[in-house]
């Protein structure tokens, strides 16, 4: 029995040896070439569009701009069948049609240039969803509210109800299993390039890093079969690869060296402890803040409920390695954000998980936060505020009109409402606004 154990053993290593090793390179091609759901949409529901917008009397001259500035979509960097990033055309069960993908919230735009990886902070994916349905006759109205305001969504919810849908084993439910959506989360949508230095991922901590079965969650498509899961596995192994390859873009600005050799000072001062160091030798704690000591709005860390983790741990997405006492790779609970890492961070406003500080300057002062804004959602440098680090805001006095359609009404952030506190993170108040302005200027360089 010994040596059938041994040979067992052995083979098993030969396997490991053989196994082909994940490719970023495999997994960018994946990214950018392959749809891991079926279309949801025809093709006519992106001609039609528009007769969704101010009462539909005619297609605007220069439709695919228009399109991606009225859903906050940007041009793909990529080969994409004149799609904007985030759309893709798919085959489904009436032909070729159009589906989202990835990319519709990690595909963004800074100073007019398309990224992959960039979190998408323009996007009204509520906008998107009901009127590409309604275009071609469907419902416009969504199971849940996936979006609250532009540029955020409500992606844990989205995760909660797909996997509410499922079996332990990924296959259909004929009925939901109750797991508790709280559709008031309000997430900013996190750089893809800070993956390679975290331990586990989301804003909470809830998900271990190196889970690759966890990024596959929105293949939950309803008309996604379980079998398309393993099979697409592979592939996820690569891109997982390739998101760990990328690099932030460089700040594309004049930076002041002296004011920002005086601002590491005080970063590492002040700051480092919990976000890093960087340089030649760069340093990242991987911690997370309890909610006591952060102080910044409590809904995401909160918001997946218990049920949620429990029916999380039985499926299939936390059996990816088994342990010998318990899965590696499930859902943990969390009180708290984690501290995420500042390389790129010129390029990843608003801030704080819920986009509630629309600048730097406002991250590091919390009494200049303002209560009630709104902003262009353009990305181009006339959207940019340099001085503060951010996106330009327009500060209002009071909430929007409810008389207002729900698209404009999405454009105005609202900071008394759930989800959307911009309370906390107070560390930088005791500076004085020169050293703000010193960090500032440092950040500009990581």
């Amino acid at each position: 029995m010994r040596w059938i154990a041994i040979m067992l053993l052995g083979c098993a290593w030969c396997g490991t040896l053989l196994a082909e090793e994940p490719s970023a390179e495999r997994g960018k091609k994946a990214l950018l070439e392959t749809s891991f759901n079926p279309a949801v949409w025809t093709q006519t529901a992106y001609k039609n569009a528009w007769k969704r917008w101010d009462g539909g009397k005619e297609a605007p001259e220069d439709y695919a701009k228009a399109f991606e500035e009225h859903y906050g979509l940007h041009p793909a960097p990529f080969p994409n069948n004149e799609l904007p990033m985030g759309l893709r055309q798919s085959q489904g069960l009436l032909g070729k049609g159009i589906s989202s993908d990835c990319l519709v919230c990690h595909g963004g735009s800074i100073m007019g240039k398309s990224y992959v990886g960039l979190g998408n902070t323009a996007l009204d994916f509520q906008a998107l969803w009901e009127d590409m349905s309604a275009a071609e006759g469907g419902p416009a109205k969504t199971p849940f509210t996936f979006c609250n305001v532009r540029g955020t969504s409500e992606a844990g919810s989205m995760a909660v109800y797909l996997l509410s849908h499922r079996e332990p084993n990924l296959n259909l439910r004929l009925k939901a299993v109750d797991l508790e959506i709280h559709a008031d989360m309000c997430e900013d949508v996190p750089a893809w390039w800070h993956l390679k230095k975290k331990r586990t991922m989301y804003y909470d901590g809830g998900a271990d890093a190196r889970s690759v079965r966890s990024i596959m969650q929105f293949m939950m498509s309803p008309l996604n079969p379980a079998s398309a899961f393993e099979k697409s596995e592979p592939a996820f192994r690569d891109i997982q690869a390739y998101l760990l390859s990328l690099e932030p873009p460089k700040y594309p600005l004049p930076v002041d060296d002296k004011l920002a050799s005086k601002g590491l000072e005080t970063f590492e001062q002040t700051c480092s402890r919990c976000h890093g160091t960087y340089g030649k030798k760069p340093t990242y704690p991987n911690r997370i803040i309890p909610l006591e000591e952060i102080g910044t709005d409590p809904k995401r860390a909160q918001g997946l409920s218990e049920k949620f983790s429990k029916y999380y741990n039985q499926s299939w997405f936390a059996k990816e390695k088994p342990g010998w006492y318990a899965d590696e790779y499930t859902a943990k609970a969390s009180e708290g954000y984690q501290a995420p890492p500042l390389d790129g961070i010129w390029a990843t406003a608003p801030y704080f998980h819920n986009g509630s500080a629309p600048t730097v300057y406002h991250v590091l002062n919390s009494k200049a936060r303002p209560k009630i804004f709104t902003r262009s959602y353009h990305t181009d440098r006339d959207a940019y505020d340099a001085e503060k680090l951010g996106w330009k805001i327009q500060v209002l006095d009071k909430p929007p009109d409810e008389k207002l359609p729900d698209i404009e009404k999405r454009k105005i952030y609202d900071t008394s409402q759930p989800g959307r506190a911009n309370t906390g993170h107070t560390f930088g108040d005791k500076l004085s606004d020169d050293e703000r302005m010193a960090v500032i200027e440092y950040l500009k360089t990581l």
